[in-house]
C-alpha cells in the first residue's frame, strides 16, 4: 500500500447523513428549507477535533461554511439554508483542534494548581503561527494576544488571554487548512418549489366535460369546469393524453377489441394521420385554446398537469418516419404491447434498444419541451419504469436546466426498488402502494417506512385512493364510507395526493367483472357525463378537507408523522406538526366501512408539545365540532353512516388581553 498524500492529515470522516448511495443521487428539499446534516467526525489519541459544514448553490465556486457542532458520541451536526431552486452541493472538512486542545489542558493544569508558564508559551506560539495565516486586522489582535499570553509575569492577565472567547473564535477561523481532512465525495440536493411538496390533484378528461350528453368537450368545456375543481380545492388539475387517437386496432367501450362506429378510443392509444405527441386531439380544440385554458387555470390558482405516455397508436406519424424506433416481429410486422395474458393490439412500445436510441432519446425530450414552451411545468409520466434508468436521468436533468420549475410524477405502481430508483434519478413525486394499503397495520407500516427512514430524503409520495386504471376492492364494496375514509386517508396521511374525479367524488365503484380492478364503462374507453350536482356526491366533504389543509401547515409536510395507539384495530390515530411547530394536527380514522367503531386513543403528549396535567381542546374540521380532551388517553366514536374520521386541530390554551383563558 502506498503512503497518503499527506499522512499529516489524521481527522476520519464517515456515516454522513444525508447521502444517497454514497453520492451517487441528490438529495430533496423545498426552497425555504434547512438541510440538517449528521456525521462522525474523529481522530486517533486525545486531541480535539473540530469540523465544519460547506455548501454553495451549483451556479457558485465559493464555499459558504457553517461550523458544526458536537452532539455526542463523535457525532456532530449542521444545517444550512436552500434559498432557491436548483442544485446545491454540500460536504464536511474536520481538522485537529490544537488551540482547544491547548486550552482545554491548560484548564485542567491550572485547576490541579501546576505550573502552566511553559504552557502558555505554547499557546503563545500556536496563535502566532494563526497570525501568520490571518488578514491583517485580525493577525494584529491575535498577535496581541499571543503578547499577553508571553507576558508570564503577569499571570492573570495571560490566563484572562488564554480563556477569552474572542481568541478562540478568531483561533477558528485561521486552523493550518494543509491539515485539514475534507470528506471524499462533494453531495447534493436537488431544489424544488414548493408544489413538490405539497399539492392536491384533480384528474379529469376533457372529453367528458361538456354541459350536455352526447357531445365530445372541449378545451372550453374544461374551463367552464375550473370554477367546479376550484372550489373543492384543488390545484392542480390533471389532463390524460390530449393528443390525436389511432383508429386501427381502436378499442371499443369496456376495453373490447373491436371498436363501433363513433366509438372515440383510448387517449392512451396516441397519435394519428393528425398528428402525434404534439399534437391536440380536434374535437378538443386548437392549441390556442390550450393555452388559454392553461392560462385560465393559473387565473384561480390551478396549475395544469399534462399526460406523458411514451408509446403509440399504429397510426402514429413515428411509425412511418422512423420505423426503426420501434421493434419488428420475426414476421416483420411491429410488436404491439403486450402483458401476457393481456394484449394492447391499439398501442407500440418504443424501442429503448433501437440503434437510432439516441435520436429516440431526443425526439421524446423534445415532447416535453413542446408542451413547456406552452406553458405547463408539471408532468405525470405513465409508465416510467417500462423506460431504460439512463433515459430519465439524461432527460429530467436535461428538462429541468432549462426549466428548473417542472415537477414529473411518476406513475409506476411497480417493485419497490424500481420506484425507488425512478425517485433518485430525478421525479418529483412517485405513486405509491396506497391503494392496496388499507388495515391499520398496513397503513402504519408502510407510511413509517415513507416517512422515517432514508426513503423520505428522495421520493415524495402522492396518494391516489383512484385511478382510471384501479378501483379497489374496498371501494367497490365498501361504499360512501369507503369513499370518505380513504380519501381523508390520502389527504392527511401525504401533503401530495391526488383523486381520479368526477368518479370518485360521485362515488363510482362498479367493478367490470367480480374480482376485477377496471371501471365498469371505464372512462378510458368512453365519453361519460357526469352529473355534477348529483345529491349522494361528497364533493361539499372533499371541499372540507381540502380547506383544512390549506389552513393547517401541519398537513404540507410529513417529516415527523407518527402513529398514536388505539384500543381498536378499526381505529387509526396519527399526528404531525409543521416544520416550525406551529400547528398539530391529529386524524382518527374508522377503517370499517359498515360498523361503528369506538375505543380510545392514547396520545404520545409530548409529540403534541402537550402538558400531561393539562386540559386542551381539538377542533374538528370535518364537522366543526370541538371537544375538551384531558391527558393522554381519550374516547372516539365514528359512524360510517356520518363522517367516518375526525380531522382535529390541536388548539393550546393560551392568556387573553383580558386575563381569562381561550383556546388557538
Amino acid at each position: 500500500m502506498q503512503k497518503p498524500a499527506d499522512g499529516r492529515k489524521r481527522v476520519v470522516i464517515e456515516s454522513v447523513e444525508p447521502e444517497i448511495d454514497v453520492g451517487r443521487y441528490p438529495i430533496k428539499r423545498i426552497v425555504g428549507d434547512s438541510v440538517e446534516v449528521e456525521v462522525d467526525v474523529f481522530a486517533d489519541g486525545h486531541d480535539h477535533v473540530a469540523a465544519r459544514l460547506l455548501f454553495r448553490s451549483e451556479e457558485t465556486s465559493t464555499w459558504t461554511i457553517v461550523p458544526m457542532r458536537p452532539v455526542g458520541n463523535d457525532r456532530w451536526r449542521g444545517e444550512f439554508p436552500v434559498t432557491k431552486v436548483g442544485e446545491y452541493l454540500y460536504t464536511i472538512a474536520g481538522w485537529i483542534d490544537h488551540f482547544d486542545t491547548w486550552r482545554s489542558d491548560l484548564e485542567k493544569r491550572i485547576a490541579a494548581g501546576q505550573d502552566i508558564g511553559v504552557d502558555l508559551l505554547n499557546g503563545a506560539q500556536l496563535v502566532e503561527q494563526a497570525a501568520v495565516r490571518a488578514g491583517r486586522d485580525d493577525a494584529n489582535a491575535l498577535r496581541r494576544w499571543a503578547a499577553l499570553l508571553r507576558a508570564t509575569d503577569d499571570l492573570a492577565a495571560a490566563q484572562a488571554a488564554a480563556f477569552d472567547p474572542a481568541l478562540a473564535a478568531t483561533m477558528g477561523l485561521y486552523f493550518d487548512p494543509a491539515l485539514e481532512t475534507r470528506y471524499e465525495r462533494e453531495l447534493r440536493v436537488t431544489v424544488d418549489r414548493e408544489k413538490a411538496r405539497y399539492s392536491a390533484w384533480y384528474e379529469m378528461f376533457p372529453r367528458s366535460t361538456a354541459a350536455e350528453p352526447g357531445r365530445h368537450g372541449t378545451f372550453k368545456d374544461c374551463e367552464a369546469r375550473l370554477d367546479y375543481v376550484a372550489r373543492l380545492g384543488f390545484d392542480v388539475l390533471y389532463l390524460p393524453p390530449i393528443h390525436p387517437i389511432g383508429s386501427s386496432f381502436r378499442k371499443g367501450k369496456n376495453n373490447s377489441t373491436t371498436a363501433e362506429p363513433g366509438e372515440p378510443g383510448s387517449t392512451w392509444a396516441i397519435g394519428s394521420k393528425e398528428g402525434g405527441h404534439t399534437a391536440i386531439h380536434s374535437e378538443l380544440g386548437t392549441l390556442d385554446d390550450f393555452r388559454h385554458l392553461v392560462a385560465a387555470a393559473a387565473g384561480k390558482g390551478i396549475e395544469l398537469a399534462l399526460d406523458i405516455a411514451f408509446q403509440c397508436s399504429p397510426d402514429h406519424p413515428w411509425v412511418t418516419e422512423h420505423p426503426e424506433w420501434f421493434k419488428h416481429r420475426a414476421d416483420g410486422t411491429i410488436q404491439y404491447a403486450e402483458n401476457p395474458p393481456k394484449k394492447y393490439q391499439d398501442i407500440y412500445p418504443l424501442d429503448f434498444e433501437s440503434s437510432d436510441w439516441q435520436g429516440l432519446w431526443d425526439g421524446l425530450r423534445d415532447v416535453f419541451l413542446f408542451w413547456m414552451e406552452q406553458g405547463v411545468r408539471i408532468f405525470r409520466v405513465d409508465n416510467p419504469h417500462t423506460k431504460p434508468f439512463s433515459f430519465w436521468e439524461w432527460c429530467i436533468a436535461e428538462l429541468k436546466r432549462d426549466y428548473p420549475d417542472a415537477l414529473f410524477l411518476a406513475e409506476a405502481f411497480t417493485r419497490p426498488r424500481v420506484m425507488q430508483r425512478l425517485a433518485k434519478l430525478g421525479f418529483s413525486q412517485s405513486y405509491t402502494y396506497f391503494t392496496w394499503r388499507n388495515t391499520k397495520q398496513e397503513l402504519t407500516e408502510y407510511f413509517t417506512e415513507l416517512t422515517q427512514t432514508r426513503i423520505r430524503e428522495y421520493m415524495r409520495p402522492n396518494l391516489w385512493p383512484n385511478t382510471p386504471d384501479i378501483l379497489h376492492e374496498t371501494l367497490q364494496i365498501g361504499g360512501r364510507p369507503a369513499f370518505l375514509s380513504r380519501i381523508v386517508l390520502a389527504a392527511t396521511l401525504g401533503p401530495n395526493y391526488g383523486i381520479y374525479g368526477p368518479a370518485f367524488e360521485l362515488g363510482q365503484n362498479q367493478p367490470l367483472r367480480p374480482g376485477s380492478e377496471e371501471y365498469l364503462n371505464s372512462e378510458k374507453y368512453e365519453i361519460r357525463h357526469w352529473d355534477l350536482d348529483a345529491p349522494h356526491s361528497i364533493a361539499g366533504i372533499i371541499a372540507t378537507i381540502n380547506r383544512a389543509r390549506r389552513e393547517n401547515p401541519a398537513l404540507h409536510a410529513s417529516h415527523d408523522l407518527f402513529f398514536h395507539p388505539t384500543d381498536n384495530p378499526w381505529l387509526i390515530a396519527y399526528s404531525k406538526s409543521s416544520l416550525d411547530g406551529s400547528s398539530f394536527v391529529l386524524t382518527v380514522v374508522n377503517l370499517d366501512s359498515f360498523h361503528t367503531q369506538p375505543g380510545w386513543v392514547t396520545l404520545d403528549l409530548d409529540r403534541l408539545k402537550l402538558r400531561s396535567d393539562e386540559s386542551f381542546q381539538v377542533f374538528d374540521h370535518l364537522t366543526g365540532m370541538r371537544y375538551l380532551w384531558q391527558r393522554a388517553r381519550n374516547y372516539v366514536e365514528l359512524s360510517p353512516d356520518n363522517i367516518p374520521a375526525h380531522i382535529f386541530r390541536v388548539l393550546r390554551k393560551v392568556r387573553s388581553e383580558r386575563d381569562f383563558d381561550y383556546y388557538q
